[in-house]
């Protein structure tokens, strides 16, 4: 898949986050964001591009630039008139520059570089599926655990966060929703029915929510990945297979990756960010990146307008109760370096390489104001070789898994993430894409505890009773006698793992 999690904070920006949280200040907190849509242009009728264009929510205002945009040759796709974004396709070349000059447009831009076709995520490494003989053997040792679940003697990651000893407390409320922002959920795995919330749950793709019967579900088997972020959030423990770090609090799926190319297009998740706020949904995983562009940079009038608009989405999200978590990337960059080289960028055409400030070019959704970012650990409580870290940037650190360097005593000693999978199957993934619902699920036990905790106070309950390990004296994982990467700060908050890995058994205590 493209780029299904592997990302820093927008909030290292100061004179930004103040610009882009003031559009969204004197939203009311009750209102909804919900759209008003007109039929789209096809793609078969030019090479349109789609665009997102940000305003002020006074009704007159969009009204203004409704029109303006169809003067310049663009077709509104759908409005969200309580953020002031709006989704347009155009197959004018200059489309972006002549709605950027009409009265009342904040910004605008095109949310991709290649033409629109019919209508990334951050694992590491392809799927292992689990065999029958393999699964013979994990349920022969997880036997030996009264309690478990079948499979659970190959979930090192529970055991590692007290999730196991957790669900024995407080398993999490049925009140309280996950929602998986990704490639859709098979809502119908018998370890995430029990659990599942269809009512919460849509798809995306295009900028407006489908809630027909099954839309949130993947395109294909291999469209995997939001099933397996699912089960490690709220799998049931109900004696079939694995279980989640929060098996008693309800789970949604919002799909959001392209049926052609799987990628997470800016227009997708502003609807994903919005419909989970405007449906009562108390937390978001995000387990991707925006596309096309890996960083955006606030110098590009394109990539400028991507960020304002999935920022209003979020914020919106975050003031109707909504905590998002994501994941903070899988290139072992440092978020909080001066530099960092960007070699994908743009992913859905011919990348160009280029060299970006993190303070300046910001990965969506992860450094985003008020988004809590998430690194991924091995079984022991290291670092993961393949994690992105940050000093300042990294809020908590939670297992995604190390299958090269973090082997496991398990009857698998296999060293990622074992969950769910398209049609009932279960198979190990590794990743910050894993680390997130990790974080995500031991949120909703949290929440489920302090049912009144706002999206701010949850953040502060998962960093205050996170374990930090601290720095390692050395991180030269390959025995090369380098230095794979460099964890600055001390023992409260560092690079490596921000305020620490997250503590399921001391949520629920």
């Amino acid at each position: 898949m493209a780029h299904l999690r592997s990302r820093r904070r927008l909030a290292l920006a100061v004179p930004v986050v103040l610009s882009l949280t003031a559009s969204l200040g004197f939203l009311p907190a009750a209102a909804s964001a919900a759209p008003r849509t007109v039929p789209a242009v096809q793609a078969a009728d030019a090479p349109a591009l789609a665009y997102v264009v940000n305003t002020k929510v006074d009704r007159r205002t969009i009204a203004s630039v409704e029109r303006a945009i169809g003067k310049a040759g663009g077709t509104v796709v759908v409005t969200y008139d309580r953020i002031g974004v709006i989704v347009a396709h155009s197959a004018n070349p200059d489309f972006g520059k002549e709605i950027r000059e009409a009265r009342g447009v904040k910004s605008a831009g095109a949310t991709r570089t290649a033409p629109l076709t019919r209508a990334g995520t951050t694992d590491e490494g392809a799927a292992d599926y689990v065999t029958a003989a393999e699964a013979a053997r994990t349920r022969a040792a997880s036997a030996q655990t009264p309690g478990s679940e079948p499979l659970e003697a190959d979930q090192w990651d529970l055991r590692a966060i007290g999730a196991d000893k957790a669900a024995k407390i407080n398993p999490g409320s049925g009140r309280v929703t996950v929602a998986v922002i990704d490639t859709g959920v098979d809502d119908t795995h018998p370890d995430l029915a029990p659990n599942f919330s269809a009512s919460q749950s849509a798809n995306c793709v295009g900028g407006e929510a489908d809630t027909s019967e099954g839309a949130w579900r993947p395109y294909t088997d291999d469209d995997y990945h939001g099933t397996h972020v699912a089960g490690e959030i709220a799998a049931a423990r109900n004696g079939i297979g694995v279980a989640g770090v929060a098996p008693g609090v309800k789970v949604a799926g919002i799909k959001v990756s392209d049926p052609d190319n799987g990628l997470f297009y800016p227009e997708n998740v502003v609807c994903a960010f919005v419909f989970a706020a405007d449906h009562g949904v108390e937390i978001t995983n995000n387990s991707y990146y925006v596309d096309p562009w890996l960083y955006n940079c606030m110098d590009d009038p394109d990539q400028k307008a991507i960020v304002d608009a999935v920022n209003r989405a979020q914020l919106y999200a975050q003031r109707k109760g909504t905590l998002h978590l994501a994941s903070a990337g899988n290139s072992n960059h440092d978020l909080a370096s001066d530099a960092i080289d960007d070699a994908s960028s743009p992913n859905d055409t011919t990348p160009v390489e280029r060299t970006i400030d993190p303070s300046e070019c910001y990965d969506l959704p992860t450094q985003l104001p008020g988004v809590v970012t998430v690194s991924a650990t091995g079984v022991q409580n290291l670092k993961s070789y393949y994690s992105t870290y940050g000093h300042g940037v990294v809020d908590v650190a939670a297992p995604g898994g190390d299958r090269r360097y973090q082997l496991p005593d398990t009857p698998s000693e296999d060293g990622r993430i074992l969950s769910t999978m398209p049609n009932g199957e279960y198979a190990f993934l590794q990743g910050t894409s894993m680390a997130s619902p990790h974080a995500a699920g031991v949120a909703a036990l949290l929440k489920s505890k302090h049912p009144w905790a706002t999206p701010a106070m949850l953040q502060t309950l998962l960093k205050v009773q996170a374990n930090n390990p601290g720095c390692p004296e050395s991180y030269d994982q390959d025995g090369d006698g380098t230095q794979d990467a460099t964890c600055e700060g001390g023992d409260r908050v560092n690079g490596f793992y921000g305020f620490g890995i997250v503590d399921a058994l001391r949520a629920v205590k």
